[in-house]
């Protein structure tokens, strides 16, 4: 059996930049032996192995605005998805201190709208309207955003076409989602201008995915059940290659329905640890035959 690891798996920069943020926070405060709390609002990334290991180090999650409004001391940190100008406000209002740790390249969509919108045009994003990311971006909008995930939702829209449309997208939207949802967009007859804002980190993750397991006869595809852009590679790779198996750890695979397979193809989030991601490769491989 052959085992081909995507060369792209694992941690992208903006998710490695605010994890490592997080642990120098630990880092620091054992130094200075202070018991300053600190907390994420949201899980600092989409992957439960993380966030239970920070948990373990003292770190908490916060999900509301309520929370955050209840803090009388502590350290903030702004998740990689980043949030949106009322949080802000908020930690500001209260004297919190903030860490913000949003990927710089969420930070130029949320740079980006606000241009767009400066300019009098009407934002629309593409990706999904619960995941953070998108709700972050949203919130930057003076005007309620249009937001569009599937071709059924774009064949649908429907906007005063004197109206000058910015179409923008969620960093780990599918590339090919994207491309056909604004294909659609165009043939209305709108004026619009498209931000193609899909990282380069998740389009080439996305490419070498599909290539694997175009190839493979069994596929791999590990992250948390909640980050958006593993979801988006399961899907892509099931596409390709119909015995393509989901998981988040070693524990969650079935090593007997590999032994009949000719060639295995790995690949992983961006927001999957390489300690993971290793330990999944060395089982398999220790099963080759």
């Amino acid at each position: 059996m052959q085992v081909i690891l995507a060369k792209t798996a694992g941690f992208c920069f903006g998710v490695r930049k605010a994890v490592e943020q997080v642990y120098e926070q630990i880092e620091n405060r054992e130094k200075d032996g202070k018991e300053l709390p600190i907390y994420t609002y949201g899980p600092i990334i989409h992957n439960e192995e993380v966030v239970r290991d920070l948990e373990q180090r003292g770190v908490q999650v916060l999900n509301t605005k309520e929370e955050l409004a209840a803090l009388e001391k502590g350290i903030v940190i702004i998740r990689a998805h980043g949030v949106g100008r009322e949080i802000y406000d908020l930690l500001d209002r209260e004297g919190i201190t903030v860490v913000d740790a949003t990927c710089p390249f969420v930070k130029k969509i949320h740079r980006l709208v606000r241009e767009q919108e400066a300019l009098g045009r009407h934002i629309m994003i593409t990706g999904n309207k619960n995941h953070p990311e998108v709700e972050a971006i949203r919130s930057c909008c003076q005007k309620e955003a249009i937001i569009l995930e599937t071709a059924a939702e774009a064949e649908n829209f429907t906007l005063d076409s004197s109206i000058p449309v910015s179409i923008v997208s969620q960093t780990t939207f599918n590339y090919n989602k994207f491309e056909e949802l604004v294909e659609i967009i165009s043939k209305k007859g709108y004026d619009i201008i498209v931000l193609n804002t899909i990282c380069n980190a998740t389009q080439e993750r996305q490419k070498e995915a599909a290539e694997i397991a175009r190839e493979a006869d069994a596929m791999i595809v590990i992250g948390g059940r909640h980050s958006s852009n593993t979801q988006k590679l399961y899907e892509i790779c099931k596409k390709e290659c119909k015995n393509t198996y989901y998981i988040q750890t070693l524990v969650d695979l079935d090593l007997d329905v590999l032994k009949s397979m000719g060639s295995v193809g790995i690949t992983a989030g961006a927001s999957t640890p390489n300690n993971i991601i290793e330990e999944v490769h060395t089982n398999v491989r220790r099963d080759e035959f």
